[in-house]
């Protein structure tokens, strides 16, 4: 007998037949084995991914082959850089003139900021001027200023009607001498010209006196009226538009800053980035294409992407770096059924996919009771691996486990056992011939096979259908 028959056997059930349909129950070896189809991974391993932050572009240069044992500090994948570090440079450059500019606009921010009181104390006290010039004129210039045109014009009518007398009486004096000498005719001359200035000066007064009350003075009402109401409302605006000028220029500071900080971020993010163009090998190890994910080396399409001169795709696992350090488990999925038997602490055997003659012991060190997306339940397996093998992450075996064993099991036929209202039952044949529907506790099963817990017993005979 092979070491595969031993470790696989037949589940048979030992009856002895007295006619077509009907058994005789024996207490016999009764085994529920299972076989499941696995792959050889490693217990850890490092993924390798590009997850940048501002870059997006990462044209392969060189990358090792796949399954290639490399020497910790060997390149893994190494990028195109050019691109990256002109950015990077002018970052940097930008950076500062962005720095400078924080600087200037909080200096220009303190400079208003300590200058704003100032300003509105002028805005106040050149308002308040408008309104007192404005109140004087109308309460005492204007009077005094009517009043001194007045005087000035009422002097000048004085001053005409004093000489125009003085030429009457020099008349009167002249006229009394027959002779007029040329000293006198000299004398009325001046007196004639001064009346005539006199005159002259008393219709220009005159003017000056009619357009200063209903020109001049008007105006000037007119013109401290707008001046004191310009000051005023440029009084009120500057008390709004100032400490709103004031708030909007540190919000400019702020926004600046932020800009600052997220120019300074992204290269931050961008040197960071950077370190992912050589990707090295961390330890001694293997550099194998695709990834490890939930118990299964996945490739996809990497083979083909993993290319010089290729794009890489980010955000994604590229390859993964298994150190040699590592162990190998056996990762297996199951189906429900398997799974809820397959406990942990199970032992069993693999045997490596074309090296059968070698039996691996193994145990299981981990069984999901959650189904993944697919419905198959992940089982992991530790391995004692035999030093004749030298297996290799990803190969294929084949694993057999014993969950239930029991040497004196009474066993029936699965389809001999039925669920009715009562449960589980059996149809018994009896003494007389008659048959009866025993309710019966069944334990595990084999899928063809089920035992009986209780209810049965070695030597009655069961009717199967």
């Amino acid at each position: 007998m092979t070491a595969l028959h031993y470790l696989l056997p037949t589940l048979f059930l030992t009856v002895a037949a007295t006619q077509a349909g009907e058994l005789t129950l024996e207490a016999k070896p009764f085994t529920v084995s299972h076989s499941l189809k696995a792959t050889a991974l490693p217990e850890s391993f490092v993924p390798i991914r590009l997850d940048a932050k501002a870059w997006t572009t990462f044209e392969i240069v060189s990358i090792a082959n796949h399954g290639s044992a490399v020497k910790k500090g060997e390149p893994l994948i190494v990028f195109k850089t050019d691109a990256v570090d002109r950015k990077i440079a002018d970052s940097e450059q930008a950076l500062v003139g962005a720095e400078l500019g924080v600087v200037q606009a909080e200096l220009d921010l303190a400079t208003f900021e300590k200058n704003l009181p100032e300003q509105l104390l002028r805005i106040e006290r050149g308002a308040k001027m408008a309104a007192e010039e404005l109140a004087y004129f109308q309460e005492t210039r204007r009077k005094a200023s009517e009043e001194t045109a007045d005087q000035s014009l009422k002097r000048q009518q004085q001053l005409l009607a004093s000489y125009q007398e003085e030429l009457k009486q020099l008349l009167k004096m002249y006229e009394a001498d027959e002779i007029t000498e040329d000293t006198e005719e000299i004398i009325l001359k001046k007196q004639h010209d001064s009346v005539a200035s006199a005159e002259f000066a008393l219709r220009m007064e005159t003017l000056d006196h009619k357009r200063m009350r209903s020109v001049t003075l008007p105006r000037e009402l007119i013109t401290l009226t707008e001046k004191s109401e310009d000051a005023a409302l440029q009084l009120s605006k500057a008390k709004q538009d100032l400490p709103r000028s004031l708030e909007l220029k540190k919000l400019e500071v702020e926004k600046q800053k932020t800009a600052l900080k997220r120019q300074r971020d992204e290269l931050a993010d961008l040197e960071q980035d950077r370190k992912l163009f050589e990707i090295k090998a961390p330890a001694d190890g293997l550099f194998y294409y695709g990834s490890i994910e939930n118990g299964t080396w996945v490739t996809g399409d990497m083979p083909k992407v993993l290319t010089p001169k290729a794009a890489a795709p980010l955000a994604k696992n590229l390859a993964c770096f298994i150190p040699s350090a590592s162990k190998l488990v056996i990762e297996s999925f199951t189906n429900q059924g398997d799974a809820q038997a397959l406990e942990k602490g199970v032992k069993g055997f693999a045997m490596l996919s074309g090296k059968s003659e070698v039996l691996i012991p193994v145990t299981i060190a981990k069984s999901s009771r959650i189904p993944n997306p697919q419905g198959a339940y992940s089982v992991t397996f530790t391995a004692e691996w035999p030093k004749s093998l030298n297996p290799a992450p990803g190969q294929s075996l084949d694993v057999s486990v014993i969950s239930y064993s029991n040497e004196k099991a009474i066993a029936v036929p699965s389809k001999a056992i039925e669920l009715g209202v009562k449960g589980w039952t059996i149809e018994l044949k009896l003494a007389d011939g008659k048959t009866e529907r025993r309710v019966v506790t069944r334990g595990k099963s084999t899928g063809e096979l089920t035992e009986i817990i209780a209810g049965a017993e070695a030597g009655q005979v069961v009717i199967v259908p």
